[in-house]
């Protein structure tokens, strides 16, 4: 499927581009198309360089944790759920506790740390696959939670929002972790319909259970503060507690007579070794995500739906912020950027600006997520991954969506 999506991306936009030109006589939009491609590659590049360094840190801190024992507690209080969720993945296996890991970072909102640690889990979900280059159900699973995985703490919009001039930045905090919630659910739903994993058995049950309650009390929490006091606590929270794990991992691995310089560095060169094998699957999806945005097909799909909705008498306010909600399955920083654009076009308190922020924090980037994971492992065969994971995309923006219109129409 990977295939066909990645060759009609391109040729898609190269059609755009052509009936553009056609229709305006002017051949310059395939000048965009080719700056496009140089800018794509050094993007891939540049990003697979940044990761180079955080990769680093973050593979040698899980060497260590893994080393000391940590992973294997964490493990070890989540195995009844993964042994229902991933059957395949043996009991206290290393994939288990750097999956926690990855998907605990993802919910604290801490990027820097959850993308290296997603591809640690990939890692070790690679050596239990027995097809290298096709995902296991287990590895779809995994990309489909991080594709839509719960933000409980989305603090770069709540800076966006103030530097925006919105009068309570953080009034989008309950929405978006209602919307966010739903598209992972969404996702988990159909990835369990495909791999017929049973969600109502009741190990499985009370786990999903403990965590809503879990969401639904930093949502009361978080919710009663003061837009200054929820940054700053939220942020001071994410970020202790990612200094407090770090320091619990060293000391248990300093108990066991580890010797954690040199256990980090191994990890570290791992970490350098992904890095680098990332670029070339990077710099594929990127280029066919700016071919699409250069050739101006977004904006022309963005036209279809506002005329579709006004021709039904349909509202179509939400439409505004349609842009964030187009591009965010293929770029963060492009969706962002949409975010921002409308924002300062509609005001940061409009329901267009609004809008667009509950989209951006509803879910993950898919296809950047896609590229980078499958891609650090060779993975060429994403079977169901893309499917399960752009339903959860569509169910996190009509979430979005209709949550507004709740709180803000």
């Amino acid at each position: 499927m990977l295939n066909a999506i990645w060759a009609g991306m391109i040729l898609l936009a190269c059609a755009f581009a052509l009936a553009n030109a056609l229709m305006t006589g002017q051949g310059t939009v395939f000048i965009t198309l080719v700056q496009s491609l140089f800018d794509s590659a050094k993007t891939g590049f540049e990003i697979s360089l940044g990761l180079a360094g955080v990769m680093t840190l973050w593979l040698g801190i899980m060497r260590v944790a893994e080393a000391g024992g940590s992973l294997a507690l964490i493990t070890s209080a989540l195995a009844p759920l993964f042994k229902r969720l991933m059957p395949e993945v043996p009991a206290r296996h290393p994939a288990q506790g750097a999956v926690v890991m990855n998907l605990s970072a993802n919910v604290l909102g801490l990027d820097n740390a959850a993308t290296p640690l997603g591809l640690a889990a990939m890692r070790e979900l690679q050596t239990l696959n027995p097809k290298p280059d096709t995902a296991s159900n287990a590895m779809i699973l995994f990309l489909v939670l991080n594709a839509s995985s719960v933000t409980l703490l989305p603090l770069t919009i709540f800076a966006y929002r103030a530097q925006l001039g919105a009068q309570d930045p953080t009034d989008v905090f309950i929405p978006i972790l209602i919307a966010t919630y739903c598209s992972s659910m969404a996702g988990l739903l159909a990835v369990a319909l495909v791999q017929r994993i049973n969600l109502l058995h009741g190990v499985v049950l009370s786990y999903l259970g403990g965590m809503a309650a879990a969401v639904a009390g930093l949502a009361w929490y978080f919710g009663r503060l003061s837009a200054t006091e929820m940054q700053h606590q939220s942020a001071v929270f994410s970020n202790a507690l990612l200094v407090g794990l770090i320091v619990i991992f060293i000391v248990s691995a300093l108990l066991r007579r580890v010797k954690v310089y040199e256990v980090f560095i191994e990890g570290a060169k791992e970490g350098f070794q992904i890095a680098v094998g990332i670029i070339p699957y990077l710099v594929a999806m990127l280029l066919a995500i700016g071919l699409l945005r250069a050739s101006g097909a977004l904006e022309g799909l963005l036209g279809g739906i506002r005329y579709f909705v006004h021709s039904l008498g349909g509202d179509t306010r939400f439409v505004e912020a349609m842009p964030t909600a187009l591009v965010k399955p293929f770029s963060g920083s492009g969706a962002r950027a949409m975010m921002v654009e409308t924002m300062r076009n509609y005001g940061a308190d409009s329901f267009a600006g609004r809008l667009s922020a509950v989209i951006q924090g509803s879910t993950e980037t898919t296809f950047y997520v896609l590229a980078v994971y499958f891609g650090s492992v060779g993975i060429q065969r994403s079977r169901h991954a893309i499917s399960c994971a752009l339903f959860a995309d569509c169910v996190g923006v009509i979430a979005a969506v209709f949550v507004c219109y709740a709180f803000f129409g």
